[in-house]
């Protein structure tokens, strides 16, 4: 939300006699458009996923190994800073966020009647899933993404000194830890384990992000690493449906070694179309005059909503579950609208999923400036 959401539009020299472009409003600088809209792209398939509960989602896109994949791009950038001072900014960004979202759901949780015990402390640092009450069990169990990422930006110093010592060995090995927890031994019971089986899970996509900001993959030829990529999601797919009498579905988010090659080789060949393709979403030249006024004012939509998105994606991911909550006893009054029952698809999932945008739209415009201050920036309602 990991945290963690962050394109740059290729300039050239104009020649003297071209006539000036007219001005667009620059972009951040370092920003890449494919990132950004992958990214928001991904926040619609969270919520998607937690409102329909599609099994099947995850094969169509990994959002979390995407996520993960791109948070691994950015912090591999960002560590051509002095790596504390990195790590620093980081925790800037994500924590005052997290706390503030904390702050409302700990105070119903207490209001419900929940005692909290020393583990309480992992609601101020989530270095490991913080304790909760069952009956708001869905609003924070998704902490587990962010706590997570806290790890892998901790560790990515580390990580990225022993990547760049022999970048293909290890991007080769790294599900070896995964292997290991699925055939070999277990991770243990506790917050230790479970944080070390979704590192180990989301490895190889962090470091698929350090491979593609190093240039690693632009130096692998494009008929292997499409083979290794579509065999990764061959080995996480056969695996997930050989296992779904185990798990009880094919959902690769209850299955973690089928998480782990599906997403790999799923990012991989995201980052692949980046860099050898210089994929980009920037707004295209559309042909007809015609088309130029109609398609391009959609763009330009699109193009504003992916801006909200990655400036207001740890806010849209920590709420997305609390407006999705809220939304039923929401629905459930509009059954008492004669109007409303009559002409509104009142029971449909759809429904469901419009009425939560709607809220998440009103958290983002109440609560999204704690990301502007957490980033040291101006508050705003929206970016």
């Amino acid at each position: 939300m990991g945290a963690h959401s962050k394109g740059a539009v290729r300039t050239g020299p104009v020649a003297d006699t071209a006539e000036p472009p007219r001005a667009k409003p620059p972009r951040p600088a370092g920003r890449d458009r494919y990132f950004d809209a992958l990214r928001a792209l991904a926040l619609v398939r969270v919520v998607a996923y937690h409102t329909f509960g599609w099994a099947w989602a995850g094969l169509v896109f990994p959002s979390m190994g995407v996520m993960f994949g791109l948070a691994g791009t950015l912090m591999a950038k960002s560590l051509e800073r002095p790596a504390l001072k990195v790590l620093k900014s980081r925790l800037r960004r994500l924590l005052p966020p997290f706390w503030f979202w904390g702050l409302f759901v700990v105070a119903a949780m207490l209001v419900h009647g929940w005692m909290p015990g020393r583990q309480i402390v992992f609601w101020v640092v989530p270095l490991g899933d913080p304790p909760g009450d069952a009956w708001a069990e869905q609003a924070w169990e998704i902490v587990w993404y962010l706590r997570t990422y806290l790890w892998f930006v901790l560790l990515s110093p580390v990580l990225l000194w022993v990547f760049r010592r022999a970048p293909r060995t290890v991007l080769s090995l790294s599900l070896v830890p995964i292997l290991v927890l699925t055939f070999w031994r277990n991770a243990p019971d506790n917050r230790f384990g479970t944080a070390l089986e979704d590192l180990s899970t989301y490895l190889t996509c962090w470091l698929l992000g350090f491979a593609h900001r190093d240039g690693v993959l632009g130096r692998i030829r494009p008929a292997v690493l499409v083979l290794l990529s579509l065999a990764a999601m061959a080995c996480g797919g056969w695996y997930a449906f050989a296992h779904r009498a185990d798990a009880g579905t094919y959902d690769l988010d209850e299955i973690p070694l089928a998480q782990a090659f599906w997403s790999a080789g799923f990012v991989a060949l995201l980052m692949y179309a980046k860099a050898y393709h210089r994929t980009d979403f920037a707004r295209p030249a559309l042909p007809h005059a015609r088309l130029r006024s109609r398609g391009g004012t959609l763009i330009r939509r699109l193009d504003r909503l992916v801006t909200v998105f990655n400036a207001r994606a740890v806010t849209i991911y920590l709420w997305h579950e609390v407006a999705l909550i809220l939304a039923v006893p929401l629905i459930d009054l509009m059954w008492d609208v004669p109007a409303f029952e009559t002409y509104l698809p009142l029971g449909s999932q759809w429904f469901l999923f419009g009425v939560g945008w709607v809220l998440i739209a009103v958290f983002v415009l109440l609560c999204g400036w704690v990301e502007d201050v957490a980033g040291r920036k101006k508050p705003r309602l929206l970016p």
